[in-house]
């Protein structure tokens, strides 16, 4: 017990270090938002940001030999960061709602607590928030594992002049909340019918007896059971802290596979990191061959594709425009010279952005 007591008194000390160090970073930021403000600069800087967290990280990995969990200190300096750049200028954040949704839960992973969100009904108030200086930056999804591509944000692009700065991939993870404090007291589970099927067997072996009630969202499944004694929701695990629930069992959905990339949307265009992709729109000629010249400008200067997608142009019947993803910046020479390649191969080429690639889950 003097061992447990000696090492607790360290803890206590090495814990009021911590809070001095976070407080002098606090005050340190400060000064450089002043500096901003006088000299007209951006607030938020996501390049900055993303070299702060490949710095810790193999700061972690080579100094101190990840004693301490690589993803919880991603989490911590998400937060250490939203809170000091809210000293600064706090964003202001748009999403598809409501609250607790994935993608809300995206979007405080990606800017932290401290930023104030706004959430929004559909992807196209989202973009219009963001297009009219509502919000900062806006938060929609574009793609999951198993459901594939989000047909409504892709083509927001073809009428949006928004950019892409960022991108983040969540594990669409499922949770049994409820104020219950046991299973066995729950009778009644309420959540969309999607996420209910996702749970189908793991709720027939451990819940037979309960009556499963679909609802329009995994939300209004979370105000359900706040409100009704003996019920629960399935929902993401931002439901179970913004509702203040239980979490009375966790991951019971059925396929470990199951993730969500979301796209970051704003007016600004980001700089090379050294880890980016760029995201763009090309449409062809209406002639033979017209998609291999277009994508042969990609092999002839071997710029991996990561992904490609085609969509309605919208300007006639069978009429298509094709969505891709590739690794690298546009700024560099290489990915420059692809580019200049495809716009005299194809009919039309829109920049949809060059950002930072999703950390730690690419």
């Amino acid at each position: 017990m003097k061992e447990i007591e000696k090492l607790r008194k360290r803890i206590d000390s090495i814990d009021r270090e911590i809070l001095k160090l976070l407080n002098e970073r606090a005050k340190i930021a400060r000064r450089i938002g002043n500096i901003k403000k006088e000299n007209n600069l951006e607030i938020h800087v996501p390049e900055r940001e993303r070299a702060i967290f490949e710095k810790i990280l193999n700061l972690n990995k080579k100094e101190f030999g990840e004693e301490f969990p690589s993803e919880a200190l991603v989490h911590i300096y998400r937060e250490i960061i939203s809170a000091c750049l809210s000293l600064e200028k706090p964003l202001r954040i748009a999403y598809l709602g409501p609250k607790a949704t994935f993608t809300h839960q995206a979007a405080l992973e990606y800017f932290g607590f401290s930023a104030q969100y706004l959430p929004c009904s559909t992807i196209r108030d989202v973009f219009a928030e963001v297009e009219t200086g509502q919000a900062d930056y806006g938060v929609v999804p574009v793609e999951n594992t198993i459901e594939g591509v989000v047909n409504y944000t892709l083509d927001m692009f073809l009428e949006s002049d928004l950019k892409i700065s960022g991108e983040i991939v969540i594990p669409i993870s499922l949770h049994l909340l409820s104020t219950c404090d046991r299973i066995s007291c729950v009778e009644k589970v309420f959540s969309h019918r999607v996420a209910l099927g996702q749970c189908k067997k793991w709720l027939e072996k451990n819940l037979p007896h309960a009556r499963l009630v679909e609802t329009e969202s995994t939300a209004k499944a979370c105000e359900i059971a706040l409100e009704e004694e003996k019920t629960a929701a399935v929902a993401s695990e931002a439901a179970s802290y913004t509702y203040h629930l239980n979490v009375l069992a966790r991951n019971i959905q059925e396929s470990g596979d199951n993730f969500t990339r979301f796209l970051i949307i704003s007016k600004r265009k980001m700089k090379p990191t050294g880890k980016d992709k760029t995201s763009l729109i090309f449409a062809v000629k209406d002639e033979p061959g017209a998609l291999y010249k277009a994508l042969e400008a990609f092999y002839k200067e071997r710029v991996n594709l990561t992904k490609i997608e085609s969509r309605p142009s919208r300007r006639r019947a069978w009429d298509y425009v094709f969505f891709v993803d590739l690794e690298g910046h546009q700024e560099e020479e290489r990915v420059k010279r692809t580019l200049e390649e495809l716009k005299s191969r194809t009919q039309m080429v829109k920049i949809l952005g060059s950002y930072p690639k999703a950390l730690l889950r690419e």
